[in-house]
């Protein structure tokens, strides 16, 4: 406790610091500020409705993303998800379209270009996106519109105030980025998971306490062990690296010798951080917009789907984490590229000849540790569902996997990092008990 004060008070001593502490802290108040905002015309207290079908299924998950904002029918209640959709469909048209896989390939012109493209398309998922959820807001609370006001005059100004909204959360994250501790977009994500926690964690030692056969204070102390356990898994599967030898052979420049030392190339258990699950969540938001427009929403199929605790929700889930893991990790991770580098620097990898025999290699390696990790992430993704076999409530069970889970770990390790290199770099300890954090962390953006 007192190493922990005397950082803080390092962290305070450090003016550069100080200010991106303050300013990060700022916008993220800014953003919680927005997220109690309603839109105009609407009686916060006629959301009675929308709150409680945003109180399970796949709608507690936008909710969760949003911090609350989506059932408060907030200024913010769209969040930064249409962001996070733009930024996938980006990544896969960089794999997949030539033109994007040049952009790509031109450096920070390139990366300009790509995220002005994202900002274009996060308007167009909005100009479809508002509507619909403004749709909702108006099948799901009739009587919440202010009196005198009609649904087609609040629709217009509504659509442009929540298109407005998202676009300014964005704007937040990336001002973190410059301004503030980094990782913005990731810490804007964190940050609307946490506001959820304590309301949630409240109502579950609630119910465990009222109800008879709850299990009581033997069921909560499991619950929090077993959530403790998972957190644990999930900082070994972050921070896991396996390293591979490289060789530098020895080299004469003029009168001077180098080279001729072993370094290891860190690959990562988890190389495709929190991206494959992003990636599934999105893909199993679908069923969400087809209920919008179907004739038919009582299809047991489209119902399951919608269920994040059903059997066949998860293994649709499961099948899509794993996929994106591997789809995920071999657009990052380039086998050939990494052996081409370790030839032209005279390395190579003790017992394998250079070139393709090393990138072989290499992909094999890849591929081996790929495995356990997609699993092990998939089992993360639906522990939410399997808490709910011990009576969790639905709010609580969040936070014992999937994105919410990961993405807290990450940003939080990714965090302390960006503040303990302010305090290395002045000869300070670090906010981690070593000082140092092994392998990398993991951002959601």
């Amino acid at each position: 406790m007192k190493k922990f004060i005397e950082t803080l008070k390092n962290c305070w001593r450090i003016e550069d610091l100080r200010q991106r502490i303050l300013i990060t802290l700022l916008f993220v108040a800014i953003y919680r500020f927005g997220s109690f905002v309603v839109l105009p015309g609407i009686n916060p207290g006629m959301l009675e409705k929308l709150q409680s079908q945003t109180a399970g299924g796949l709608m507690s998950l936008l909710d969760m993303f949003s911090g609350g904002a989506f059932s408060n029918a907030s200024m913010f209640a769209l969040g930064i998800m249409p962001y996070i959709s733009a930024s996938i469909v980006m990544q896969l048209l960089a794999v997949a379209v030539p033109y994007f896989q040049k952009m790509q390939r031109e450096g920070e012109s390139g990366r300009k270009k790509i995220s002005w493209y994202t900002r274009i398309l996060t308007v167009a998922i909005l100009v479809f996106q508002a509507p619909t959820y403004l749709l909702n807001l108006k099948v799901q609370t009739p009587g919440a519109l202010a009196s005198g006001l009609t649904w087609t005059e609040f629709m217009i100004p509504a659509f442009i105030i929540l298109t407005a909204g998202s676009m300014f959360i964005l704007w937040l994250g990336e001002r973190i980025t410059d301004k503030g501790i980094g990782n913005g977009i990731s810490i804007i994500i964190m940050i609307g998971i946490i506001a959820r926690l304590p309301q949630a964690f409240f109502q579950e030692v609630s119910s465990r306490f009222t109800a008879i056969t709850s299990g009581g204070l033997v069921m909560f102390i499991a619950e929090i062990i077993i959530l403790y356990a998972v957190v644990c898994a999930s900082l070994l599967l972050v921070q896991g690296v396996r390293k591979v030898p490289v060789q530098y052979a020895k080299r004469l420049v003029g009168n001077k010798q180098y080279g001729g030392a072993r370094q290891y190339i860190p690959l990562k258990l988890f190389a495709a951080n929190v991206m494959p699950i992003i990636f599934a969540q999105a893909l199993m938001f679908i069923p969400l917009g087809i209920v919008q427009f179907s004739t038919d929403s009582t299809n047991p199929i489209l119902q399951q789907l919608l269920n994040n605790t059903s059997v066949l929700y998860n293994v649709v889930y499961v099948i899509l984490v794993v996929a994106f893991t591997y789809f995920y990790t071999a657009i990052t991770l380039n086998p050939t590229q990494m052996a081409e580098d370790m030839k032209r620097n005279n390395g190579f990898i003790p017992g394998i000849k250079p070139g393709k025999p090393t990138a072989d290699y290499i992909d094999n390696v890849i591929s081996r540790i790929t495995f356990p990790g997609s699993l092990f992430i998939a089992f993360i993704a639906i522990m939410p569902a399997l808490a709910g076999f011990l009576n969790v409530q639905q709010a609580f069970s969040q936070f014992f996997g999937g994105t919410s889970l990961l993405i807290l770990v990450g940003v939080v390790i990714d965090t302390l990092q960006q503040i303990e290199s302010h305090l290395m770099m002045r000869h300070y300890d670090g906010l981690l008990n070593s000082g140092h954090t092994r392998g990398g962390a993991v951002s959601a953006y």
